[in-house]
């Protein structure tokens, strides 16, 4: 899938994190963490933000992810979100498979 644009969702709050989603034509994935616990969940939030690139068919995106100590789903939900609005697609949250 094509990001059109670049993309934000979350907030800076507490327990969530915020994510930035742009367009990296032909440069693959790169992602850069900013988190208190990075050291001991920073692989965990990177495998989430691959995981959601991966289920949105996304190969070539720049994420920059600032933690608050947000838990997995957070992060989860925070990407799908910043992947639909910079691919500008709809999604229906309703389902659990990835039909867009």
């Amino acid at each position: 899938m094509e990001l059109k644009k670049p993309a934000m969702a979350g907030t800076t709050e507490s327990s969530d994190c915020m994510i930035t989603l742009r367009p990296n034509p032909g440069c693959g994935i790169e992602i850069d963490i900013q988190s208190d616990v990075k050291s001991m969940f920073g692989e965990a939030i990177e495998e989430t933000v691959r995981e959601v690139l991966k289920e949105f068919d996304v190969a070539d995106a720049c994420v920059s992810v600032v933690d608050k100590g947000a838990l997995d789903f957070a992060i989860r939900a925070r990407m799908q979100c910043a992947v639909c609005r910079a691919a500008e697609i709809s999604y229906d949250w309703g389902k659990e498979d990835l039909n867009v």
